[in-house]
């Protein structure tokens, strides 16, 4: 919102600079973007500058010149002028226009007025201020209509009513099919559910976005109809979104405009008219207001104000400060407690309902540098986490522990890199009103997010790259879930003089989803299988167990990781080919209803007793996984065996033509007692015995 300061004073008297007048808008939580110095303006004595506040969502009051006046006149403690707001034309008489409203619901007021006009072009002051405030001056009439929504933050719009048919104004629905060619010539497809401002025949305007061509004010307009309405802003900005078309007038309605503001605006235009000689008002102010708004009333404890900020408030302060922002205020009988208010919130706050917004206000005026910096006082135990939560956040510790960096990625995304993760095109979740192609549809993955992470910062010069997300993903048949997906690139570790640099491989992601499984406490097992977006070959399904049994059918599959189809990445937008990207995705939802609550810390004293370790060397038919011979040496050893791994594949001279030589380490240790050889020697016999049964291995 552009400020002109000269303009500012005429609604409030300050003495303050430019620059302390921003520094004390600051100080109330408004943020001056900047300061434009300009030379006088006309009409305007003095220095003369241009404050460009950023205003929050939460606040369009303060979209219009009145608004700030009423926030710097609560800052200096200053009454603050209103515009001349008299109406030029007595009341009576035939209005000269006929207004329904068939949708009450989407508009539930309207004001209208007649006037007898003579186009051309503005006054040098009016035309100045519009100008400063970044709007372009177009003929007096349109320009009186703008300088109303600037000054009192209402938007208005004025018809050429010859234009008109039937000199009547219909506030309804678009009818299925109807079009409507808006000021910019364009012509728009209407929704049924899209207010319009229609005529007897047909839409003139889309109601609170953009008047209509066909009714357009103009050089030859000899009389018109000034509109001045209220719409529900739900409407304004699904309208708005829809038909890609956003204006002054919907950045404002969509917002939340004030209700009692229409005849006002309608006043001020009426009166602006006559004095800048464009026109003289024909009939009285046509007000269609069925069901007028009660005012909303809020109680405000002071003890809870003190409470909120943690430092006193006068009691005086509070009732004087809301006045000038316009509340009404009126005390409550004294409690135990302090003093009470019941406060009558106007019509322009539309972001106050409750006792904390009314707080708010306070600690806005009384001084956000005032507030000391304490910490609040703990009465009781911080609630648990949930365990989905703890589960997040160990897997983010363990992620992080591993090398990977966290990412956080748009749940929106294209349709052309989701389609490639589900079976089905019906199973992608579309978005109605996507703000553009690239967020058409909700994701079904956390991969693709990821992969463009990854090619951002390939395009960076970026290698080595290690990210992971925990997120939710949408699906049409599955619904909703909580995954986490990791993707790895470049090299395993940084360049160094001491070490030959080895490139990230498929070992590597599946070394990271095994430490994330262990640490849920979960015990999975990896499988070949296809995947559509992975190489084949360089796939996998990790697979958890359901119940103690090694039952497959007490099997079920949590995720898949391998290496990233290399097409897949290249379509993303990969600028450099020949290295591999390794993605892993599993689902935490299904993970959580196998895993056992590992999220506390537990503390195990290091062993008392030694371990010996037993190296066993077979070979086998080179097509069997080493997982599946390690769960055949935990199966038939005894609990003594605290750890087996394989060391060492060899295939070649002294191994037959389709097997291979797998080496693995037995690590034995009682926590009672010394083992002895004998012990671990029968061991040894017993899985050298399953592994000859079982896989026909031959012991090396």
């Amino acid at each position: 919102m552009r400020i002109l300061v000269s303009w500012l004073r005429e609604f409030v008297t300050i003495d303050a600079s430019v620059e302390l007048l921003a520094e004390a808008l600051t100080m109330r939580g408004f943020e001056v973007a900047s300061i434009e110095p300009l030379p006088p303006l006309v009409n305007a004595t003095g220095e003369d500058a241009v404050l460009d506040l950023e205003i929050t969502t939460n606040r369009p009051d303060c979209l219009s010149m009145i608004g700030i006046a009423r926030e710097v006149a609560t800052i200096y403690a200053k009454p603050l002028r209103w515009p001349l707001l008299d109406d030029p034309t007595p009341s009576g008489g035939n209005a000269g226009v006929t207004v329904t409203i068939e949708d009450t619901e989407l508009c539930p007021r309207y004001v209208a007025s007649v006037a007898q006009v003579e186009v051309g072009p503005s006054p040098a002051w009016l035309s100045a201020r519009l100008k400063a405030a970044d709007v372009r001056p177009i003929n007096n009439i349109v320009d009186v209509t703008n300088y109303v929504m600037i000054e009192l933050g209402h938007p208005m719009h004025a018809f050429d009513l010859d234009r008109l048919a039937g000199g009547e104004i219909r506030v309804r629905r678009a009818r299925t099919g109807e079009h409507v060619r808006t000021l910019d010539g364009e012509t728009r497809a209407l929704q049924d559910n899209m207010l319009v401002i229609a005529d007897a025949e047909q839409a003139q305007a889309v109601a609170g976005v953009m008047g209509g061509a066909d009714s357009e004010v103009g050089a030859k307009t000899q009389r018109i109809l000034f509109e001045s309405a209220y719409f529900q802003p739900v409407s304004i900005r699904r309208t708005s979104k829809r038909l890609g078309l956003s204006t002054d007038a919907s950045y404002r309605f969509e917002r939340g405009a004030d209700i009692d503001a229409p005849v006002r605006a309608m006043v001020r235009a009426r009166a602006l008219l006559v004095d800048i000689g464009a026109g003289q008002p024909t009939g009285p102010i046509v007000d269609r207001y069925s069901t007028p708004r009660d005012v909303k009333h809020v109680d405000l404890r002071h003890a809870r104000i003190e409470q909120i900020l943690g430092t006193e408030v006068d009691e005086a302060f509070v009732p004087v400060t809301l006045e000038h922002l316009g509340f009404s205020v009126s005390p409550i009988e004294h409690t135990k407690s302090g003093a009470c208010w019941c406060v009558g919130v106007p019509t322009h706050r539309v972001d106050v309902s409750l006792e904390i917004d009314l707080i708010e206000e306070i600690a806005r005026h009384h001084g956000y540098d005032r507030l000391p910096s304490t910490f609040p006082a703990l009465v009781r135990p911080p609630v648990p986490l949930d365990a989905g939560l703890r589960r997040q956040k160990l897997s983010r510790q363990i992620l992080t522990g591993t090398g990977c960096s966290e990412a956080i990625t748009y749940g929106f995304i294209e349709q052309a890199a989701a389609a490639p993760f589900v079976d089905q095109p019906d199973d992608l979740v579309a978005i109605a009103n996507p703000l553009s192609e690239k967020f058409a549809v909700l994701r079904p993955s956390l991969v693709p997010g990821l992969v463009d992470s990854l090619i951002w910062n390939r395009r960076r010069e970026h290698h080595d790259i290690r990210l992971f997300e925990i997120g939710h993903r949408f699906r049409r048949t599955a619904g909703e879930s909580i995954a986490v997906a990791i993707v790895l690139t470049g090299g395993r570790a940084p360049e160094h003089w001491s070490d030959e640099v080895r490139k990230t491989d498929l070992f590597d992601i599946k070394g990271v989803v095994e430490r994330l499984i262990e640490a849920l406490g979960v015990t999975a097992r990896f499988e070949p299988a296809a995947h559509r977006v992975l190489v084949p070959g360089r796939a996998s399904v990790i697979l958890v167990s359901t119940g103690d049994s090694a039952n497959d059918n007490d099997v079920i599959a949590v995720g898949y990781l391998g290496q990233l189809a290399p097409l897949l990445a290249t379509a993303r937008g990969l600028p450099l080919a020949g290295e591999g990207i390794y993605v892993a995705e599993l689902d935490l939802d299904v993970l959580a209803q196998v895993a056992t609550d590992r999220t506390r810390m537990h503390v195990t004293p290091l062993p008392r007793h030694p371990s010996i370790v037993r190296d066993l060397a077979i070979v086998v038919t080179r097509t069997l996984p080493a997982a599946t011979i390690r769960g055949t040496i935990q199966a038939v050893a005894p609990d003594t065996l605290i750890n087996v791994r394989e060391f060492d594949r060899y295939e070649g001279k002294g191994v037959a033509d389709g097997h291979i030589s797998l080496a693995f380490r037995l690590t034995f240790r009682a926590a009672d007692r010394t083992m002895t050889d004998e012990e671990v020697q029968q061991a040894m016999q017993a899985v050298v015995a399953a592994l000859e049964s079982a896989h026909q291995a031959i012991l090396r």
